[in-house]
């Protein structure tokens, strides 16, 4: 069964930040990010189910894949796919989680 998927706005942000970062080097690499994180999401409308549990939430419906050394943390649902967030693999997500309510506040 194909999931739709939707972006959070927290999680449109996160990669608006993370092309921006990208950009101030190369905007040749930071559309080609944008593009990888856009083409992985839009992969998840069908065996949404192939990314890991994310570890510091422990609930299997949160999972994540890596686009490069980014993380595309996600939510599955029976109809959706929500995208919670795109962030730096080094980054602390226990204080993101704070910071934004946990995953589950996340914009579903």
């Amino acid at each position: 069964m194909a999931r739709t998927v939707k972006w959070t706005e927290t999680s449109t942000s996160d990669l608006e930040e993370v092309a921006k970062f990208i950009g101030r080097d190369s905007q040749f690499y930071a559309a080609a990010i944008v593009r990888e994180a856009r083409a992985t999401a839009r992969s998840l409308r069908t065996f949404a189910e192939r990314g890991r549990v994310v570890p510091e939430s422990n609930a299997p419906d949160i999972r994540e894949l890596f686009v490069r050394s980014y993380r595309l943390i996600y939510k599955v649902t029976p109809d959706y796919v929500y995208i919670l967030a795109f962030v730096h693999g080094a980054r602390d997500l226990n204080s993101l989680w704070i910071r934004r309510g946990g995953p589950e506040d996340a914009g579903t």
